[in-house]
């Protein structure tokens, strides 16, 4: 249960409440998606950051403390790829303890899971979120750079599963159009009556490297026809303020499955996310071109101090990009949201 606090959460210029932080340990990847790192810029010799440039675990749980008290019940670890980071188990077992949080979650392509598996669950991680966009061997290799044998994430989902998560367990599948859309259909039928829940998600133009189109996405409602048209779905209403996904049950008891709609459909006027990277820049939007350094008010080793800078940062946000994009209007400075070639990349911040 949240504790007592002595001030009003802050909202931002646009009244929105600040709920969800989402937490990027680890900017590298052992995935080469080419609709978020691809080789041919982020090759061998590309310069990640230094090992010690990343916040340590201390600040990052100081970070995450001093956020609940300003409203923040959900965490999310994320990446690049989250479990390339040693001693991951440790970092949720401090950030579960805290007060005011209710969920700590994870964000994975899955293939280094197994052996990590039992350490996260014995430290309390709530939820888990797998990324996976194909099950034909052929396309997932095409769609993780090579990198990896889908089998071996299949393989980590079904352990996962059976150890079972008290917030659950999502797939995470993004679809492309000319790349994935076959896989539509055979992903619903794998993850029905799995106790498992499917989302898909419309391909975005998140960063600066993946060439994005509007012509390559599919609408979440073209996906919804194509599966309704086999399993009969019915809506769900959403869970709280700020639920990204639409969630849709099969009528016939195979399930839940969700449907995450930025470009389409977007849901900017309930977003409340900001994300930190690995090395303690915050960001209020996901498209943002500049965040703020949290290492000067961490150096001041006052918890007051930081309070001060993520209340005024948030107290400042306007973003609303996806909003902007839909209906055609440039995207403010002042929010945060620059010119596409400015944008943060999305391995550098997390999803």
């Amino acid at each position: 249960m949240r504790g007592e606090t002595t001030r009003a959460a802050p909202r931002d210029r646009l009244a929105r409440p600040w709920h969800d932080l989402r937490i990027s340990v680890m900017d590298r990847c052992n995935f080469r998606c080419p609709y978020c790192m691809p080789q041919s810029v982020f090759h061998d010799d590309f310069a990640f950051l230094d090992p010690a440039a990343r916040l340590d675990f201390e600040a990052i749980t100081r970070i995450a403390r001093v956020s609940a008290g300003l409203g923040v019940s959900k965490l999310r670890l994320t990446g690049g790829e989250p479990l390339l980071r040693p001693g991951l188990p440790d970092l949720v077992t401090r950030l579960v303890a805290l007060e005011g949080i209710d969920d700590v979650a994870l964000t994975t392509n899955a293939v280094l899971l197994d052996r990590h598996l039992d350490a996260l669950h014995e430290a309390g991680l709530t939820r888990l979120t797998i990324s996976l966009d194909a099950l034909d061997p052929a396309i997932f290799s095409r769609m993780s750079g090579g990198r990896a044998q889908v089998e071996t994430v299949l393989a980590a989902i079904d352990q996962a599963a059976e150890r079972g998560f008290s917030g659950g367990i999502k797939i995470n599948t993004v679809i492309q159009r000319g790349v994935n859309e076959s896989e539509i259909l055979p992903l619903a039928a794998r993850f029905r009556h799995s106790g498992v829940t499917l989302r898909f998600i419309e391909y975005m133009d998140v960063g600066t490297r993946n060439h994005w189109s509007q012509g390559e996405v599919v609408p979440s409602a073209e996906l919804l026809s194509r599966i309704a048209e086999t399993w009969p779905v019915e809506a769900l209403a959403p869970l709280y303020r700020g639920e990204v996904a639409r969630r849709y049950r099969f009528v016939d008891g195979g399930g839940e499955i969700g449907f995450i709609s930025s470009v389409t459909a977007p849901f900017c006027g309930d977003c409340s996310r900001a994300r930190l990277s690995s090395e303690g820049q915050i960001f209020t939007c996901l498209f943002a071109s500049q965040g703020t350094d949290l290492r000067p008010a961490l150096a001041q080793n006052s918890d007051e101090d930081l309070e001060a800078v993520l209340r005024a940062i948030w107290q400042a946000r306007a973003d609303r990009y996806s909003e902007q994009r839909h209906d055609g209007a440039p995207a403010s400075r002042a929010g945060g949201a620059h010119d596409p070639q400015e944008r943060i990349e999305m391995y550098y911040i997390g999803g």
